[in-house]
């Protein structure tokens, strides 16, 4: 089974996390009142500013035919059937094309699959069950559990926001368990623990959340019984971020496991014993479970430990935690000075590892020996974009899809000792015999060199206006992906700007994973600044190169990128033109009381404290904004029914904007959640809204 960032995820109830926000305003600041989500007041002003924007946008020369294409680029039936999950003899999907914009869930034999021939089973039509219940139900996902995979918790959202239901599903007959487990709209997490009981943490009442509003306790939830009656396995502290219960297989086994989250960045993890004991694991707080193999635990390191370096593969024997051993952690892999370790999963004997290197994917397997594990590199293309989507527990199997910025997607079935299958290779979407692609270097003000990925036409001289995309935060890398998806959340944006003779740049600035733990710490808190000077850098890269010029730069980011984008134009307003702000975090004096915030504190530090304040002041955009400064008129996204960024911070930002006389254009989707839009269309109509905004705020090639 492969494991997903457990670390991060959100337990708290949708209803308690809105009502902290909405019950707790700032009274002291005049824009205040556009916190309260849902207010007759807030609700008003979003749809004026929603009214204005449209009315310019969506009247555009161009927007109708970029719209259209989007949706046909979005939707198109021509894409990769991704397997989301192997589980034993089957492969999962969801699908999502113009005849089902919310998904079709459904299933089909490995074989099949294997061979490119896959026969689909439809398991939960997202788009009709959502209409027979009345509901904007969007596919959040499924747990089956294993080893005969034959039921499922399946969690669907109401609208496209973090929180979601949770029932339980019948594999082999298609339906939900009448009278099964089930759990009502909250950011839960479950995990089986055996044919008839889930772990589960949730808002199970008062004292049961953290500071950030998740939960804090894990229960072991026995079927037949109400959940008031589940036994409290482990509970934290109030001060942690949450607490939550995780199971990871390999081809035998079940490993049931505890996360405590102390910080973002920082967890306790313990093994649950059969009879329910629990048991702290050897790794240290800066650590992150990635999958078992053959009953032995693989983790990733963020910091150096006892002669382990930062950024490496360990393991160890789960069975010595569990009988008191002295347990020994061994290296698995060590990743040299210009690579970092993105993804991980565990095949039947084979552990799957894909590495950046100079943001390059590459995948390589190992296997474990005498003499410590070997290695041996997929014969992958090189320079581009390898995402590990999944790998069969019950042989040495694993799937990886590969593209780059002007080549589609090609989906591989990969074997040790084979050369890899192509299962399903895209045509391409556009024509890319006039574009090319080259990675670049900046130099940071400290001296630091910054990749960056630029497109536009062959031959092309002179400065054009080019859009810059980053994010730079929470170790996530960004890697360069086929056009029609950059830059994230507005793709196709990217392609219609470099058809259009302009650039498109893809910045791999710090406080990503583009170079492992290292890179992401070198922007960390009090060091946040150096993210934004690399971006800096990368835009003056530009304009000292001749590629573009000063006021002629667009700088775009969503979600911590939106706090980025939002520096930018504060700092360097005669350096950007636009701005596409979506999603933004904006004011870092109340982040950590809004929803999902306080977790974030161990990335940007705690407002509350003097100390952190005194770094976090000096660049958080709402607080910085300045009267009489000529800034670039930004384009603000965000949702209504964001419940991890709240649209307070977008709304506030806009209202300060207008109130000192400067011009934007705001656009809040109703639905969609932190994505800003719950399906393709809304993708598409974004898209559209980006691409003329460019053109009337930079003038276009």
């Amino acid at each position: 089974m492969r494991l997903r960032a457990v670390a991060a995820l959100g337990l708290a109830a949708l209803t308690a996390s809105i009502a902290i926000a909405q019950n707790t305003p700032d009274a002291t600041d005049p824009h205040g009142w556009l916190e309260d989500i849902d207010g007759e007041k807030a609700m008003a002003q979003v749809k004026a500013w929603n009214a204005a924007t449209d009315a310019v946008l969506e009247k555009a020369p161009g927007f109708a035919a970029y719209r259209k294409r989007a949706l046909d680029l979005l939707q198109d039936d021509r894409q990769i059937a991704t397997p989301d999950a192997v589980i034993g003899s089957n492969v999962l999907n969801l699908w999502r094309d113009k005849a089902n914009p919310r998904g079709l869930w459904r299933i089909a034999s490995l074989d099949s699959f294997a061979a490119g021939k896959p026969k689909w089973r439809v398991l939960i039509d997202v788009d009709k069950l959502g209409k027979a219940e009345g509901k904007s139900w969007v596919w959040d996902g499924a747990d089956c559990r294993a080893p005969q995979y034959l039921r499922c918790i399946v969690t669907l959202s109401d609208g496209g926001g973090d929180a979601t239901v949770a029932r339980e599903f019948d594999l082999p007959t298609g339906t939900f368990v009448a009278g099964g487990f089930a759990l009502p709209t909250a950011k839960s997490r479950t995990a089986w623990a055996g044919a008839d009981a889930l772990y589960v943490g949730t808002d199970f009442g008062v004292g049961s959340l953290t500071d950030s509003g998740y939960s804090c306790i894990v229960k072991l939830w026995k079927r037949g019984t109400p959940l008031t009656s589940a036994a409290t396995i482990l509970e934290g502290e109030k001060g942690d971020v949450s607490v939550a219960a995780f199971v990871v297989t390999d081809a035998t086994s079940a490993w049931p496991m505890i996360n405590r989250a102390v910080d973002f960045y920082r967890s306790e993890i313990s093994h649950v014993t059969a009879n329910g004991k629990v048991i702290p694991s050897p790794l240290p707080l800066e650590a992150s479970v990635r999958d078992v193999i053959g009953g032995r635990l693989i983790a990733t390191l963020d910091k150096d430990w006892k002669g382990h370096k930062a950024g490496s593969i360990v393991e160890y024997a789960i069975a010595d935690v569990l009988a008191g051993k002295k347990v020994q952690v061994r290296d698995v892999i060590v990743p040299g000075a210009t690579q970092a370790i993105e993804d991980v999963a565990a095949s039947k004997t084979v552990l799957w590892v894909k590495l950046l290197d100079n943001v390059s994917g590459k995948l390589v397997a190992l296997r474990p020996g005498p003499k410590g594990w070997t290695q041996t590199a997929a014969a992958l293309p090189a320079n581009a974009t390898i995402h590990l989507n999944a790998a069969s527990g019950r042989q040495d199997l694993a799937f990886a899809t590969v593209e780059a910025m002007l080549t589609p997607p090609t989906l591989y079935a990969v074997a040790p000792g084979k050369a890899p299958a192509k299962v399903q290779a895209l045509p391409a979407r556009f024509d890319a015999s006039t574009m090319e692609v080259t990675q670049r270097f900046a130099t940071s003000r400290d001296g630091t060199r910054i990749p960056y990925f630029l497109v536009r036409k062959k031959g092309q001289t002179g400065p054009v206006p080019a859009l810059i995309h980053a994010y730079g935060g929470f170790q996530v890398p960004q890697t360069p992906t086929y056009l029609t998806g950059q830059p994230y959340r507005s793709g196709p944006a990217g392609l219609f700007w470099v058809e259009g003779g302009n650039a498109y740049v893809l910045a791999n600035i710090r406080g990503g994973g583009e170079y492992g733990p290292g890179w992401h710490q070198a922007a960390l808190r009090e060091k946040r600044q150096n993210a934004y000077d690399d971006f800096h850098a990368v835009a003056e890269d530009l304009v000292a190169k001749g590629i573009s010029a000063k006021g002629r730069i667009a700088a775009s980011g969503r979600s911590n990128g939106g706090l980025l984008v939002g520096v930018l134009m504060e700092q360097r307003p005669d350096l950007y033109g636009a701005i596409v702000m979506g999603s933004p975090l904006i004011d870092m004096k109340r982040y950590s009381h809004l929803l999902a915030g306080a977790s974030w504190m161990g990335e940007y530090g705690d407002p509350d404290k003097a100390t952190d304040w005194a770094f976090i002041s000096q660049y958080s955009p709402y607080q910085n904004l300045k009267q009489g400064v000529r800034y670039p008129k930004p384009f603000i996204y965000t949702s209504t029914r964001d419940d991890r960024v709240h649209p307070g911070h977008a709304r506030k930002f806009a209202a300060k904007l207008a109130e000192y006389g400067d011009a934007f254009y705001y656009s809040e989707a109703i639905e969609g959640g932190h994505a800003a839009g719950a399906d393709k269309i809304e993708d598409a109509r974004r898209a559209a809204m980006v691409t003329v905004y460019l053109e009337r705020e930079l003038g276009g090639q």
